[in-house]
């Protein structure tokens, strides 16, 4: 009877580590999703009033840039700019949209002939990109972020 008592007191002793649940800190769950989360992708493309509607984010993304595009073309044709020699060439407007959904431009980068040609186009384009109001921002886990975008503008003239 007493070796069947020790043989239990040792077992139950010795088993309670199995038992144990492992805590992890609120830090290394952070680290560890973070590891998990691919940053340079978001969930939900920043939305115009006009997109509100689109549920896919094909879908969204397709029309906010359909939407920009077509918003600085239509600027950019209200302005009578006339160039004296033809050209075709391709400006780069970086811009970035913030959480609350406003955007800001970064940089453009012209080519000196469009520079040449059109002196003001490059103020031009950044008042109306500033001037654009979005309805919402794009989003990651349902957390407004921050994004940046490159936009490829091209100017030919006959």
């Amino acid at each position: 009877m007493r070796q069947l008592f020790l043989f239990i007191l040792f077992i139950s002793t010795t088993s309670c580590q199995y038992f144990d649940t492992e805590k992890i800190s609120a830090e290394t769950f952070y680290e560890e999703e973070i590891k998990t989360i691919d940053l340079s992708q978001i969930d939900t493309y920043p939305i115009f009033q006009e997109c509100a509607n689109t549920m896919e984010k094909e879908e969204t993304r397709l029309c906010f840039e359909n939407e920009l595009t077509a918003r600085i073309a239509q600027s950019l044709s209200r302005e009578s700019l006339k160039a004296i020699n033809s050209l075709q060439d391709t400006l780069w407007v970086n811009f970035t949209i913030s959480e609350k959904a406003i955007i800001t431009v970064n940089e453009v980068k012209t080519d000196s002939l469009i520079h040449l040609e059109f002196p003001k186009l490059q103020e031009k384009i950044i008042q109306k990109i500033d001037s654009i109001i979005l309805k919402a921002p794009a989003y990651k886990r349902g957390i407004p972020v921050r994004t940046s975008f490159n936009l490829p503008i091209v100017i030919r003239t006959e």
